[in-house]
């Protein structure tokens, strides 16, 4: 039996770590890893905004506020996230869209997202 090939990042390396601190990823390991139960894609891992939280809370996720029967201790400027890819794609399209962590972004997201939009909004760190 093979070993599964590791995931790949948008950049053809194998993906890096997005965040753990809070812990993030459709797996909550913090890896913006994706499988068919992820219906939204939380594929791009991002550094968050005050303007993009403050967007996303206006289209009805809010992810800024905590929800500690979830969990989730709310987001605040500067945390890394892994985002749907759709909602990450709309608000680049608003003018918002956070920095993006090329290597921790998942390849998946270019079935939703062109590489140079990625590009043009990656984090340099």
């Amino acid at each position: 039996m093979e070993a599964p090939k590791p995931a790949l990042s948008v950049l053809g390396t194998e993906l890096s770590e997005c965040g753990c601190q809070p812990m993030t990823g459709w797996f909550r390991d913090g890896h913006c890893r994706t499988d068919h139960h992820d219906l939204g894609r939380h594929v791009v891992c991002a550094r968050v905004t005050a303007e993009f939280l403050a967007f996303s809370k206006a289209k009805g996720n809010d992810l800024s506020t905590p929800r500690p029967e979830l969990d989730f201790p709310g987001l605040q400027p500067g945390d890394r996230w892994c985002l749907c890819a759709l909602r990450w794609q709309e608000a680049f399209d608003a003018g918002v869209a956070p920095p993006v962590v090329l290597e921790a972004t998942h390849e998946r997201a270019l079935q939703f997202v062109t590489l140079s939009d990625l590009k043009a909004c990656a984090w340099a760190h």
